[in-house]
């Protein structure tokens, strides 16, 4: 933390109908809030290192205009008759589905973290008064009713008919229903739908602070829906790359709890409460050590009355045909969603949410969202332009290069698939780097990794790598490859899908690729690739022809060339891919010199490029 020379041992308010605002950064060991006092955090970050004690049934801790609570020991002591109030706007209709993870749970003088309820959540009326001219305290208790819609007017209301749990399954019939009144486990998430009248309800959760070390049980290949159990965001990176959820077995060879991903739900308004009308899909989202996010949007399937998913149906209702929404590395106050158990934990384990993830960070500042619209101006977001481009997706290092690849089925069902490329990544799993595929849709396309199907995946880059794209299809239709979001390729690098069937090389840096395909799974055909079978032969051809070498005693480069190729380009890469040597030949001759006396020890990557446009290079060590 910050400023902790300004922490002091124990704030304890016990004056009689007391208004306490706090507006800037506060920490403290310990606090304690008695009788009818209150105290308001606004718009700022208040740190109690132990224990929050709202000892009376009147005593109040507000957090308000994203005002959060972050605590330090591991160890919950939190206690006490008194509420602490946070406020979360969901976006969902009365059709939709949030997934939401309490923030809070059970009041009482117990010490410790309590089972939560539904019915802990309020309207917040902001009615004002005297004793607080803003109406940051003021709330009914929310009502709860078993028709199919909720509503948010005159008073909050909300249907109980869509309480669903998930844990340790991968099948439909393991959604298990609960009501109101019905004891939460702390951070476990819940499915829960929007009201009529309002999109963006805002609801305040009331009750003792969740903190300290939570966990949940996951087994491997299945899923369980969690969250974030704090009245504060959390890290991403710091939930999914913590030791105890990476190194269940602290061995020297790690075995993770999860897959190292995060899957968020999104669904289209179909007006209908009908499952064989819900349309929507999972969203994926993992980050590696280093903090660089990988996503990819829902692609919306629609579900039988079984829970199985197929593609959407010709046109649509609400438009479409991929998620809307984003996932961000800071996860918000309230959000849920699945984790994967890893295939190595066949008899469970326990992933971990710690105080230690916790963050300051806040919604309107764009680096944190309730999973929602992307579209940054029509949120009033400010993001950091450096991490975000103008699609809202984040930018990556430049020692890192990126893709993503659309297929689309029939003009009507899209796919995003996305690849990751550095040195650190293997030909395996790459905990942070991947995310497996969340559909199981009959007409679909993904990554192959084993016999594991992925939406993300990553690998060390090789010009003459090639990348199989594996389709599948439940009719005869269209089928169109395209891409975008290409980050740190050369400007001249095509990036080719390859139909081996017919042969054909299309650049999908330059155009799109559509063709007729029938109902079948094609796990072979189709590749990505950087070179095609004629550049390969030129690339060979070449590697007889042209040599490149360091000549250390003269600080030089050596290209030799005894064949007179006509040579147009030469060019040098540093390991980040930035180009460092450029220079233009112009003369034919059988032997060219160029100086690195300004180059830094280390390996570089050198490309000859001739006037027909064929391509050799070749990776050198330079040590002078």
């Amino acid at each position: 933390m910050e400023s902790l020379h300004r922490k002091v041992d124990m704030l304890k308010i016990g004056f009689t109908s007391l208004l306490f605002g706090l507006t800037s950064f506060t920490a403290m060991a310990q606090m304690s809030v008695r009788n009818d006092n209150v105290v308001i955090v606004k718009d700022e970050i208040l740190f109690v290192d132990d224990a929050l004690t709202l000892g009376e049934t009147q005593s109040k801790l507000y957090l308000r205009e994203e005002g959060q609570l972050i605590q330090g020991n591991e160890v919950s002591t939190n206690a006490g008759l008194g509420e602490l109030s946070v406020y979360q706007s969901g976006y969902a209709s009365n059709y939709t589905f949030n997934y939401w993870c309490l923030p809070v749970g059970n009041n009482s003088a117990m010490s410790g973290n309590e089972d939560g309820r539904i019915n802990l959540i309020d309207e917040a009326t902001n009615v004002i008064t005297a004793q607080d001219p803003l109406g940051f305290t003021s709330s009914i208790d929310a009502q709860f009713t078993d028709a199919y819609d909720g509503f948010s007017a005159p008073q909050l209301t909300i249907s109980r008919k869509w309480f669903y749990t998930y844990s340790t399954s991968s099948t439909f019939d393991a959604w298990n229903y609960f009501d109101e009144t019905e004891p939460l486990k702390t951070g476990l998430g819940f499915t829960m739908k929007g009201v009529t009248g309002n999109l963006n309800q805002l609801y305040d959760f009331r009750g003792k602070a969740n903190n300290g070390t939570i966990s949940n049980f996951v087994t491997a290949n299945e899923f369980t829906l969690i969250g974030n159990p704090y009245p504060s965001a959390i890290d991403a990176l710091l939930f999914i790359h913590d030791p105890q959820n990476t190194n269940i077995n602290n061995g020297p060879s790690p075995l993770p709890t999860t897959t190292g991903a995060l899957y968020y739900w999104e669904q289209l308004d179909q007006s209908s409460h009908n499952l064989s009308d819900y349309i929507g899909g999972y969203a994926s989202y993992t980050i590696s050590s280093t903090g660089v996010e990988s996503f990819v949007p829902a692609t919306f399937n629609t579900y039988d009355n079984f829970g199985n998913a197929s593609p959407l149906p010709p046109n649509p209702g609400g438009g479409g045909n991929t998620g809307f929404k984003i996932a961000k590395r800071y996860i918000p106050i309230g959000q849920g969603f699945m984790v994967e158990g890893a295939s190595d934990t066949p008899l469970g384990s326990s992933v971990y949410i710690k105080n230690a993830h916790r963050v300051y960070e806040k919604i309107s500042d764009g680096d944190s969202a309730f999973f929602r619209m992307t579209a940054f101006e029509d949120e009033g977001l400010n993001p950091d332009e450096n991490l975000y481009n103008e699609y809202g997706l984040n930018i990556v290092p430049s020692d890192h290069k990126r893709f993503r690849l659309n297929v689309v089925f029939n003009d009507e069902y899209t796919r995003q698939l996305m690849y990751n490329f550095h040195d650190s990544a293997s030909p395996g799993f790459d905990y942070g780097f991947e995310a497996k595929m969340p559909s199981t849709a009959e007409t679909n396309a993904f990554w192959m990794l084993g016999n594991e199907k992925y939406a993300i995946q990553a690998d060390a880059y090789q010009i003459d790598m090639a990348i199989p794209v594996a389709i599948t299809t439940e009719n005869q239709q269209e089928v169109r490859f395209s891409i975008f979001d290409v980050q740190n390729f050369g400007e001249t690098q095509p990036i080719y899908i390859h139909d081996k069937l017919t042969d054909i090389y299309v650049d999908l840096t330059q155009q799109e690729y559509d063709l007729n395909i029938d109902a079948g799974n094609f796990q072979s055909r189709f590749e990505i690739v950087f070179e095609t079978n004629s550049t390969l032969a030129a690339a060979e051809r070449l590697k007889e022809e042209i040599d490149i070498f360091v000549n250390r005693n003269a600080k030089q480069f050596v290209i030799s060339n005894p064949n007179l190729n006509d040579i147009m380009t030469f060019k040098v890469y540093d390991t980040s891919g930035k180009l460092v040597i450029e220079h233009s030949v112009s003369d034919l001759e059988n032997r060219y010199t160029y100086p690195s006396e300004k180059l830094s020890d280390g390996v570089y990557l050198t490309e000859i490029r001739l006037r027909d446009n064929s391509i050799y290079s070749k990776k050198v060590i330079l040590k002078q």
